[in-house]
């Protein structure tokens, strides 16, 4: 089973191991693989401890930004649409628990 993967992996792979099998991803592909990288890099941000939560952050900003794009959408897109929503619904900073 394979997975969507950075696009330097296969030249790291090359330079310490063997020759990967790699394809490319079409549109409706590469947006389902996008999905499921979502949920596993929001996975290990979610179990990593203090000391690696910043780099398993930075993968999923990476997911995000390839979304952003795929889908036609910019950085400023996603902020103001943030800024929108915060202003409508809040943000998170209040730390409110909802029983």
């Amino acid at each position: 089973m394979g997975k969507l993967v950075r696009d330097r992996i296969p030249e790291i792979i090359r330079a310490f191991v063997e020759e990967p099998v790699v394809r490319e991803l079409d549109g409706e592909h590469f947006r389902t693989a996008l999905q499921a990288k979502l949920v596993e890099e929001a996975e290990e941000a979610r179990s990593s401890d203090d000391a690696h939560l910043l780099e398993e952050l930075a993968d999923v900003y990476e997911v995000v930004i390839a979304t952003l794009e795929l889908n036609g959408w910019t950085e400023t897109d996603l902020t103001a649409t943030a800024a929108r929503k915060a202003d409508e619904r809040g943000g998170f900073r209040a730390r409110i628990w909802l029983e």
